[in-house]
């Protein structure tokens, strides 16, 4: 699918309640063999990926290189569990040479000299080889994470593009303003790049938060060392190499695959870079903001982690409240920083939707993410899926009620059955740590009072969902909740243009749109005395 339909695709799947379960029925109805999570042999069944992996080299000034160690690391199949490459481990003095790259190609390169209407066409370039590389693309990242082929071919990379076209837009667009200051004076301001970015991505959506990082910062005129997740180094390689196909000039973008400890610390710290965007766990996100204070005191933006609320009012339609609020949590093996992972639910339809929500997890298509038709593939790695394993054993024996689910599903690789609790407390863990991954947890409320009270009683602010027909009600919520996105009536709409942040402990500052060019421009105020003015 072109790029340019990436916004309309994105209605259609993520906000068309008709067009959902029209694709979800289609699935169902013509893939029976990997129909519901009950067919273990949908997983055990495993298919070859349809390309090779090229890249596992570090990026560097232009170059794809070893590591100055010479060290490697293996990254999993999370199907199998098997090995797909070995891949260069970067640390601290692969992060100085990236360093030492993108300063060079800062104070001395083109890049921030070129006109922006230059820097935007190669931007635009890149896109056009994001498009003409989807499906390769598009197998790496499924190959190396996990997620439906379908997702990653048909959303992720197409929005990769998006991205990079909406700020090949911007590039030509940022300019400062001419003041009207007190007195005889010419007052302008100068929007800069901020120089040598540092930017440290996660597993879970590694092509768009790459995107989400790369396109701002480049087309401020910057030149950028980005860091991948460990167990997800592949598809950011690869999308380095095509950088340069578009004419990307040496230095300007430098790829680190390494170990945050290691490598991530090194960016967080390093007195030769201006700023640093991080996007993980809210643990680390901490860490991070410590290491640059603890440095040069460099700019910081953070998006971190979720608890997020979906609200069920009480004038609901109970099936299509059950299909969003299914998709908000397990989109993704439920792998989401923002998933609607508190499914409120008003008492007078909740044991309603309760049957219907265990229904439709039973039915959920699980299996080898290559597979036409799965909804759901395995977790990232072992760590992870041991870990959402712990909490939903927490859950049963905390006394929330097992609905659907509760084990793994096959016997190899990462999968875990889609699993809903209901009877659930807000004090309970399941219901107060983010759990990534495809647990369901509902609760029951009363009133507006109360559920905008307990919806709020968290420390993580990221998004929340609101399903509900009555307009008065949406006007309410959408201003009382105290998160960093509301969607009404959807889920998960990830436009280039929509800002997303959070409030509290889900992070400082925003990304995509236009608010996320502030993260890469230092302002500067100009004052010249002038005399004899003709005006002021």
């Amino acid at each position: 699918m072109a790029s340019r339909r990436v916004s309309s695709m994105l209605s259609r799947s993520f906000m068309s309640l008709p067009s959902l379960f029209a694709l979800r029925g289609k699935h169902h109805n013509t893939n029976r063999g990997v129909y519901g999570y009950s067919n273990v042999a949908a997983a055990e069944d495993t298919i070859t990926p349809p390309v090779k992996v090229e890249h596992t080299q570090l990026l560097i000034g232009g170059k794809f290189v070893d590591a100055a160690s010479g060290k490697t690391f293996p990254t999993l199949d999370p199907r199998t569990g098997e090995v797909i490459a070995q891949v260069a481990e970067g640390d601290v003095e692969d992060v100085n040479r990236a360093v030492s790259a993108a300063r060079k190609a800062f104070d001395e390169g083109p890049w921030p000299r070129m006109t922006a209407y230059e820097r935007s066409k190669i931007l635009l370039r890149f896109a056009d080889l994001v498009d003409k590389h989807n499906d390769e693309i598009a197998a790496i990242e499924t190959w190396d994470n996990g997620k439906p082929f379908e997702q990653s071919s048909k959303i992720e990379v197409p929005m990769l593009a998006r991205v990079f076209r909406y700020y090949a837009g911007w590039a030509d667009k940022i300019h400062g303003m001419t003041v009207p200051g007190d007195g005889s004076h010419h007052v302008q301001t100068l929007h800069e790049p901020i120089g040598v970015a540092g930017q440290i991505i996660p597993w879970n959506f590694p092509l768009l938060m790459l995107s989400w990082k790369l396109g701002p910062a480049l087309a401020c005129g910057n030149t950028v060392v980005l860091k991948t997740a460990e167990q997800t180094p592949l598809s950011a390689l690869l999308v380095g190499r095509l950088l340069h196909e578009a004419g990307l000039p040496e230095g300007v973008v430098n790829i680190v695959s390494g170990f945050g400890p290691t490598a991530g610390a090194a960016i967080a710290s390093h007195m030769d870079i201006d700023k640093v965007a991080f996007t993980g766990s809210t643990d680390v996100g901490k860490i991070i903001l410590e290491l640059a204070s603890k440095s040069n005191l460099k700019a910081v933006t953070l998006e971190l982690g979720g608890k997020s609320p979906f609200i069920v009012c009480e004038d609901a339609d109970v099936d299509q409240a059950v299909e969003l609020a299914h998709f908000a949590l397990f989109f993704n093996q439920g792998q989401c920083c923002c998933a609607g992972s508190r499914t409120f639910v008003h008492e007078r339809v909740y044991d309603e939707f309760v049957e219907k929500a265990k229904a439709r997890a039973i039915k959920r298509a699980v299996g080898d993410p290559f597979k036409s038709g799965i909804e759901q593939g395995p977790q990232v790695d072992s760590e992870q899926f041991k870990k959402i394993l712990k909490y939903i054993k927490h859950g049963v024996e905390s006394g929330a009620t097992l609905q659907a689910g509760g084990d793994r599903f096959g016997s190899k690789g990462y999968y875990i059955q889609p699993t809903v609790f209901s009877d659930v407390k807000d004090d309970m863990l399941i219901a107060t740590d983010e759990i990534f991954g495809p647990v369901q947890t509902i609760l029951k409320f009363k009133n507006l009072d109360e559920v905008i009270a307990r919806a709020n009683n968290s420390r993580y602010g990221l998004a929340a969902g609101v399903f509900t027909h009555n307009l008065d009600t949406a006007n309410r919520l959408m201003r009382a909740l105290r998160v960093g996105s509301v969607w009404i009536n959807c889920f998960d709409v990830f436009d280039a243009t929509i800002p997303f942040g959070g409030y509290k402990m889900s992070g400082i500052g925003r990304e995509k749109g236009i608010y996320s060019l502030n993260n890469y421009l230092q302002v500067k105020a100009v004052v010249t005395a002038i005399k004899n003015p003709a005006w002021l």
